[in-house]
């Protein structure tokens, strides 16, 4: 059986043996089915997990958006600022913090959500996965990503081998 340390250290340098193209190639095709599946909302793929939180959870502060979504500020202020000038969200700064800036749903943001409701099935679709198998990546992909979260980046520079 293969392990870590019985695989050569030159077969860790082929593409096609990198977890992480994996998962570039497969999030490339997922934009643009995306991109496609989006087009009549007018979103981009980034606008639309912005507009999935602010469905999901109502009015947020910019900086509660980008924790859920995993975005820093730099990334995040553009495609608030596009959505809001799009008229599905408003940006208000908070009377209690200046620093702080909350967005809401406008009347046209909340009406997007019903037109939008197709698209997750079209996607699932795309993919040719069952319910099961989606759920099962999801929470794999979710568990890698927790991990991944939790390596110190010390010990990446004494590992003696890497994917």
């Amino acid at each position: 059986m293969e392990t870590l340390d019985t695989v050569p250290d030159e077969d860790f340098l082929r593409l096609d043996h990198q977890i992480c193209f994996s998962l570039h190639a497969a999030t490339r095709a997922f934009n643009g089915v995306y991109r496609e599946a989006l087009k009549e909302l007018g979103l981009t793929y980034p606008q639309y997990l912005v507009m999935l939180v602010l469905w999901e959870h109502g009015e947020l502060p910019v900086k509660g958006i980008g924790e859920r979504l995993r975005l820093d500020s730099g990334t995040l202020s553009p495609l608030l600022k596009r959505l809001e000038a799009a008229g599905h969200v408003e940006r208000r700064r908070s009377p209690e913090d200046e620093r702080s800036v909350t967005v809401r749903l406008t009347g046209d943001g909340t009406a997007l959500r019903e037109k939008a409701l197709g698209v997750p099935r079209r996607i699932a679709a795309a993919t040719g996965l069952g319910l099961e198998e989606i759920r099962d990546l999801r929470e794999r992909l979710d568990a890698l990503a927790v991990r991944l979260d939790a390596v110190d980046p010390d010990d990446l520079s004494s590992c003696a081998t890497g994917l």
